[in-house]
């Protein structure tokens, strides 16, 4: 059994994305039509407990979620790919790395945490913690991390879905890997092509810290600041995001 995914495309370039704690492989259909199918073959990957992978209970770490991704990988099979990561998907993506460097062929960062965790306060965790059973706390932190200047609606609607999409077993168990996990010494110089993007609405995945974490650790990795996006630039911006992806998995 492999955990769910949908699918866009038929390219011979293989991408495999992971979403963010609020999300699920759904985050991604909004810049699919600003994808090109013909080259690129995408698989927006739900991790145990999410999406299409809801009923599929595990122990909700990123090493479990690493080996769903390598099996998948291998359902498909895919010998080499690239990996995109956005939120605590950045984490994850490089357990896939170190489960298995060989067959990483590129990676892309969106507004992602690096290997050392989010490193939170105890006040900033205790939020989150909150957050688990709370939807008036998630939409506080989805209003804080896109700039405070997006619509209340919208805002109120990603808290919804984060909470149809994920059970609360696997939201609190995937919390306690990207806030407190630091696994920054075994990433450091890593060769594989590396890209991040970060809003320039973010208030927290700056680039100071990308400067002082994923360029300081990998050292081909390369910088951009999407404008006018907070922390979802998959929403946000879709197509601009979509251009600038294909601009370096396409090289």
């Amino acid at each position: 059994m492999t955990n769910g995914f949908l699918q866009i495309g038929h390219g011979s370039r293989k991408v495999l994305a992971l979403n963010g704690w609020f999300g699920s492989s759904a985050d991604w259909s909004a810049m699919s039509e600003a994808l090109d199918p013909q080259a690129f073959t995408y698989v927006w990957f739900d991790y145990r407990g999410y999406g299409a992978s809801i009923g599929r209970r595990g122990t909700y770490t990123f090493d479990e979620t690493a080996q769903d991704v390598l099996e998948l990988a291998d359902h498909l099979g895919w010998e080499r790919f690239s990996l995109i990561g956005h939120s605590m998907g950045g984490m994850a993506m490089q357990r896939v790395l170190l489960a298995a460097p060989a067959r990483i062929e590129r990676m892309v960062g969106i507004t992602a945490v690096p290997a050392c965790g989010s490193r939170m306060d105890a006040s900033r965790l205790a939020v989150f913690q909150r957050a688990i059973a709370e939807l008036g706390e998630r939409e506080a932190i989805l209003n804080f991390s896109t700039g405070n200047r997006l619509s209340a609606a919208w805002i109120a609607h990603r808290a919804r879905q984060s909470d149809r999409h994920a059970t609360r077993e696997a939201f609190a168990g995937y919390l306690g890997e990207w806030a407190s996990t630091d696994f920054s010494a075994q990433v450091a110089h890593n060769p594989v092509p590396l890209k991040l993007f970060i809003g320039a609405h973010d208030p927290t995945l700056t680039h100071e810290l990308m400067t002082k974490t994923w360029l300081a650790w990998y050292p081909s990795a390369t910088l951009e600041t999407l404008a006018n996006t907070g922390h979802y630039p998959m929403y946000e911006t879709p197509i601009a995001l979509a251009t600038a992806l294909e601009a370096f998995l396409g090289q």
